[in-house]
């Protein structure tokens, strides 16, 4: 059965979109109404590298069963759709049609799947060791999550890495890591069977007769998603540096006992919230991963080219810590390194 899925986020989410797409299902991308304008003329392109093979394949939408749509937020017919996939960056959101949009989405109790790094405030809420502590300071504007009921919010850790690639057109998409979305169950059963639904149609599908990566696995923990905190505290965040950012690489194998222990603190934090070893990734997997990490983060470039905002996994996870009675100095420093770049940008009054 084909299901009509709402993607809000053209860029990131044209990796499930395209998942989707192959499996049969119509996808809908919210992005800017340029953008959207691009992408209804000639689709979109996706290049991934199977198993076994050098170089990517370029996926391209017209070519696939499911049809994709593109369009600016006003434009959104909330009753259209089965499931809304979150797939902005967390500052984006206050953005005044989009902050319309989630409103209209929340009124119309539709299944969200996060697949920011920033775990929307309704999830946390949803694990009860963090429902009553404030980590409002970690968002941009929290409030504008504060319709939403905890139980129709899921997150889904966005481990495939991928990006626009420079001087091309944004309806591409280059994938340099394709791993595997990992994503918690929703409350309603009947909303994590749809869940389950989509991963299988996605699991389903062959390209040449081969596998196609990045797969949708859902997980009965709500913790499996956070297991991505310790790669983004020892890694990504770390690209940050006073000077030039540097590749995530370099981050993690410059000094690879203090990598170790950041990750290892960050995976203490979350078994301290609840959750179990099995759910978290081992530090010795991260680190070989890393190894072809040979660019600096998404946030690393959008601080080095003068964004204003980013999101703030960093400033979480200290908060958390912090409230728990487990602040970390390399934590906190990263943090305040994070806090003086940005600080940069800000043009006094």
């Amino acid at each position: 059965m084909a299901r009509n899925i709402l993607i809000l986020g053209a860029s990131y989410g044209s990796l499930l979109g395209t998942k989707l797409l192959m499996a049969g299902h119509d996808v809908t991308l919210v992005c800017r109404q340029n953008t959207a304008d691009l992408i209804n003329r000639d689709g979109t392109e996706v290049r991934i590298k199977l198993r076994d093979e050098a170089e990517h394949r370029s996926v391209f939408s017209r070519d696939l069963p499911g049809n994709v749509t593109a369009m600016a937020p006003e434009s959104v017919d909330t009753g259209a759709y089965d499931m809304v996939a979150l797939a902005m960056q967390e500052p984006q959101y206050i953005n005044h049609t989009i902050r319309v949009l989630l409103m209209k989405l929340a009124e119309a109790s539709l299944p969200c799947l996060s697949i920011m790094n920033m775990p929307p405030p309704p999830y946390l809420k949803r694990i009860p060791a963090l429902s009553a502590m404030d980590l409002d300071e970690a968002y941009t504007n929290a409030t504008v999550w504060d319709r939403f009921e905890p139980g129709l919010m899921s997150l889904c850790s966005p481990d495939p890495q991928a990006f626009r690639p420079p001087d091309e057109p944004p309806n591409v998409l280059h994938v340099g890591l394709p791993t595997n979305f990992k994503a918690a169950h929703f409350e309603s059963e009947v909303h994590t069977a749809l869940l389950h639904e989509l991963a299988d149609d996605i699991s389903a599908v062959r390209l040449d007769g081969k596998g196609v990566p990045v797969k949708l696995r859902p997980y009965d923990s709500l913790f499996v998603p956070l297991a991505k905190w310790s790669m983004l505290l020892t890694g990504n965040y770390r690209c940050i540096t006073e000077g030039e950012p540097r590749a995530i690489r370099n981050a993690v194998h410059d000094d690879l006992e203090r990598s170790r222990a950041i990750y290892d603190h960050v995976d203490a934090i979350a078994r301290k919230l609840g959750a179990s070893p099995e759910d978290q990734v081992p530090f010795e997997k991260y680190a070989k991963a890393a190894e072809n990490l040979l660019k600096p983060s998404s946030a690393a470039r959008a601080v080095a080219a003068g964004a204003p905002f980013i999101e703030r996994v960093d400033v979480l996870v200290k908060l958390i810590s912090h409230q728990l009675d487990m602040a970390q100095e390399d934590i906190d420093r990263t943090v305040a390194t994070v806090d003086a770049r940005l600080n940069e940008t800000v043009v006094p009054g």
